[in-house]
């Protein structure tokens, strides 16, 4: 989202920290717009302990255990937790050969939806952004519980969704289900229809997504525009030897031993052998200031999710047939403006360079003693 001016944009994450989220935590703990007033777990990619443990890590070999962690829903609002391993590991975080003891505060006896309200209400209107890269669960019951919330913010950012029918150029894997991909039909991760975050819990989407309030204010970052950003092997080499030094840091380390997992299970998993998509930092990347990363600015779109269908399969059902098209996204042009944002293009260039230099400056922070720990 384009905007002016020289203040930095308040942004709280509500994340569930796996491998690409840690590039989304990157890039609010380190660009110089951004001021990260806390951060919030959730299911996802892993159990809620894990992703809270994962949230406190990273932030810990980023250099700032200054800001909080707060534990949210370990679970969707009305449906069993989705558990996958394949692409992040038992724990999430796949791959890192070494992480920190976790020194981020992790508020256990704090509630993340209050925490999340204080924090937002506590900017100037129309200032703050609410980040979300995992399900919606946490967010939902925000908004839900606390309407005033979603006046007072300026903005609204989601890391979910697949249009599919050639919304973009990119191109998808393939999945468990049966359905072809060859013209990009339906873009799903998680199946052949859906994202994995919307999948996980639609219903908290749909709450989301049919608040009339949030819409104008809210930037879809779907499948369709994450898989024309690749980690392909040169974008992970000018990464990894992007720093100030001749020896690539500990973290820029950490970053290739999360990409190499990435591309493995991609190529595995989805059979995209020329590198992995890379998700959740690119709905944080659309809150920087007259940023060149987005090539249009996002055309407005009624966006609702499909609920009917089922997770799990009773003995002697077929999944595929009580899944249906659960979490898909359905689009739909809005005239007015007021609908929700979804860019579909990208200067993937600009993105990776914007990764290395919030690297560089997370690097100098530490060598200075800036940084409130030392990186790993």
């Amino acid at each position: 989202m384009k905007q002016t001016g020289k203040e930095k944009v308040p942004v709280w994450l509500d994340v569930d920290t796996g491998n690409d989220d840690v590039f989304a935590l990157l890039i609010a703990a380190h660009h110089p717009s951004l001021t990260l007033l806390g951060t919030s777990t959730t299911h996802g990619n892993a159990s809620l302990t894990n992703t809270t443990k994962n949230t406190s890590m990273i932030l810990t070999a980023l250099g700032r255990t200054d800001v909080a962690v707060y534990p949210g829903a370990a679970k969707p609002f009305c449906r069993d937790e989705v558990v996958t391993f394949d692409i992040h590991g038992s724990t999430g975080l796949g791959g890192i050969s070494k992480l920190p003891e976790p020194k981020a505060s992790i508020m256990k006896d704090a509630n993340a939806i209050l925490a999340m309200r204080e924090a937002l209400l506590a900017t100037p209107a129309n200032t703050a952004w609410l980040v979300a890269t995992g399900p919606l669960t946490n967010a939902a019951l925000l908004f839900a519980t606390f309407p005033e919330v979603a006046s007072h913010i300026a903005g609204l950012s989601i890391m979910g969704g697949a249009v599919g029918g050639g919304f973009t150029a990119a191109k998808n894997g393939r999945t468990d289900g049966s359905l072809e991909k060859d013209a990009n039909e339906r873009f799903g991760n998680e199946t052949d229809w859906a994202e994995f975050n919307i999948y996980c819990d639609p219903e908290a989407a749909r709450s989301v997504f049919s608040n009339p309030v949030l819409a104008p204010k809210t930037s879809l970052i779907t499948l369709d525009l994450t898989h024309l950003c690749l980690a392909t092997t040169a974008v992970r080499e000018k990464l990894l030897k992007g720093g100030d030094v001749a020896t690539p840091t500990d973290l820029r380390v950490m970053l290739e031993e999360i990409l190499a997992f990435f591309t493995a299970g991609y190529d595995t998993h989805f059979g995209m052998a020329d590198g992995p998509p890379l998700h959740d930092p690119l709905a944080v990347a659309v809150l920087l200031p007259d940023s060149a990363i987005f090539e249009d600015d996002g055309s407005r779109y009624d966006v609702r999710m499909v609920t009917v269908g089922e997770h799990v399969a009773a003995d002697g059902e077929d999944l595929e047939t009580v899944r249906g098209q659960i979490g898909r996204t359905v689009v739909t042009t809005n005239a007015t403006g007021k609908g929700v944002r979804i860019p579909r293009a990208l200067n993937v260039d600009v993105f990776w360079q914007c990764l290395s230099d919030c690297c560089s400056v997370a690097e100098r922070k530490a060598g200075s003693g800036e940084g409130k720990t030392k990186i790993l």
